[in-house]
């Protein structure tokens, strides 16, 4: 046929060049994705190098300043969290491992360097042999050779199974030591999962864990066989709870905060709210979580706020879900609930709601101002509403100290703007030679940290809920004539008044169509 005698028999087939070459291509792919692990795991390498230089460095640098010998060090550990972009406390584990890496496990960093294990198997060799000499953890190191290929094919246990028994087998007693150290180590943790809910992990003692367990798992079992439809799972979650707070519904006496917006509160706005400790919660699970309690009791709030960037006199709600009758310019609105010890999860709960007043434009709280050093109970929550998280970038550690940006004894006042919410490593990194944080223009409130090295990072506090995103200026169609008739804050009582004035009305038209309290 014509056809067959153009292409001949040598002529592969125009099916089989595509296939070849998918196959070609694909090679190619995964040998690239190959390579550019292994130039991952060199570069790490590279700043484990630096990472120990940079420490001599400053050490060098701090000790002709002066500072005591005690004190050489601080805050290189942050600065290094910063130019990676991590936390604080992930910053110390870094150079950590890096001096490890260094100037102890020589084969494990050569291993490191040709791509034969990544950073994180190196950091699971370093862990394992934390306990040991120096000259001890460098004979595991090079009884491993890591180097040689040892791992190659290895998983994550199998790797730490490795480094465990030779690190018995160099000092079995300060490996049996550091498992009876462990246990002052023990401790319980809060972080974020998916869909409103959360992980509580708790660090116990082997046999601890396996006794709370074993007990959570009998109740399951007893009160599945009585009937309960509710699952295994389920019954031990809800026992840990309610054996925990001593009520089913874990809320006992505890104040729980929750800020959203006044339109997500009363007219079922879709914005998400948030709850400090946690973070952002869909709007209709914070309705959800408000109308479970029947709001018996109104609590009285410690204070109003008055504000000079676009806010009013603060004032309170009398917990109904009616609209204040008191006229404001409240954009946000923060909810707290506050149970007693009842069997029943869902009884009365005492709700009081205080508004939080920001500028129309950018979600910036009002500010509040006092001439006492330390914070009032106010003012720091305030702060704490508004910064959510420790404001130093790339931390997101708990709040516990709040602090003067422009130091008390410098003249610094205790205000709003002046203050800032920090966990307490990153207050005390603050304080050592060669830091400075002043406030800085934005958006919202704004920090400037620089490190001795003269690099500077910035932080602006997390937009509230309620704040416009991009393209939008003003969610609350109400306040957007009074806002644009009163360009900047200049004037703000004027200011104050016209978004009065359009709140008001704004509410009238609410209370035509709520239901009656």
């Amino acid at each position: 046929m014509p056809g067959v005698a153009a292409n001949g028999p040598d002529v592969p087939d125009s099916h089989e060049v595509g296939r070849e070459s998918a196959q070609s291509s694909g090679a190619g792919l995964i040998a690239e994705i190959r390579a550019l692990e292994d130039a991952k795991s060199a570069l790490s390498a590279r700043q484990a190098r630096l990472s120990v230089e940079f420490d001599l460095v400053q050490r060098r640098e701090q000790a002709a300043a002066g500072v005591p010998a005690a004190e050489l060090g601080a805050g290189v550990a942050a600065q290094i969290a910063l130019a990676r972009r991590e936390s604080p406390a992930k910053g110390g584990r870094l150079l950590g491992l890096a001096k490890a890496l260094v100037t102890e496990m020589p084969h494990t960093l050569a291993a490191l360097e040709a791509g034969q294990v990544n950073e994180w198997r190196a950091t699971l060799l370093v862990k394992e042999t934390a306990a040991l000499t120096a000259a001890d953890r460098a004979a595991v190191d090079e009884e491993l050779a890591a180097d040689t290929g040892t791992f190659d094919g290895a998983g994550d246990r199998a790797i730490i199974a490795a480094a465990r028994a030779a690190a018995y087998r160099r000092d079995p007693r300060t490996v049996t030591q550091r498992a009876a150290h462990a246990a002052t180590e023990r401790t319980v943790t809060l972080r974020p999962a998916p869909d409103t809910m959360c992980y509580l992990t708790a660090l116990l003692p082997a046999s601890a864990g396996v006794a709370v367990y074993a007990a959570l798992t009998r109740y399951a079992d007893t009160a599945r066989a009585a009937g309960d439809p509710r699952t295994r799972g389920q019954l031990k979650a809800d026992a840990l709870v309610e054996r925990t707070t001593g009520t089913r519904g874990g809320i006992t006496g505890i104040e729980i905060q929750l800020i959203m917006t006044d339109r997500t509160l009363l007219k079922g706005d879709p914005e998400p709210a948030r709850l400090p400790g946690y973070g952002i919660v869909p709007a209709g699970w914070a309705r959800e979580l408000l109308s479970g309690g029947k709001a018996a009791g109104t609590r009285t709030g410690p204070e109003n706020t008055a504000g000079t960037a676009g806010g009013g006199a603060g004032t309170r709600g009398d917990g109904t879900g009616r609209a204040p009758t008191d006229p404001g310019s409240d954009l946000g609105t923060e909810t707290e609930t506050d149970a007693g010890a009842d069997a029943d999860p869902h009884a009365d709960l005492t709700l009081c709601l205080r508004r939080l007043y920001t500028a129309p434009g950018t979600g910036e709280l009002v500010a509040l101002d006092s001439r006492a050093r330390l914070f009032p109970p106010g003012l720091r929550r305030f702060i704490t509403a508004r910064d959510g998280t420790c404001r130093t970038p790339y931390c997101d550690a708990p709040i516990r100290h709040l602090d003067h940006i422009a130091p008390w004894h410098h003249g610094g006042p205790t205000t709003a703007a002046n203050g800032a919410g920090l966990c307490e490593a990153c207050n005390h990194t603050k304080e050592t030679p060669g830091w400075t944080v002043r406030p800085r223009p934005g958006p919202r409130h704004t920090l400037q940290v620089t490190t001795p090295t003269g690099h500077t990072y910035h932080s602006t506090a997390p937009p509230l809920p309620g704040t416009p995103v991009t393209g939008s200026r003003f969610t609350n169609p109400a306040l957007a004539s009074a806002a644009e008739a009163t360009p900047g804050t200049a004037d703000t009582s004027r200011h104050r008044r016209k978004l009065r004035h359009h709140l008001k009305a704004d509410r009238c038209r609410r209370r035509s169509v709520l239901p009656a309290a």
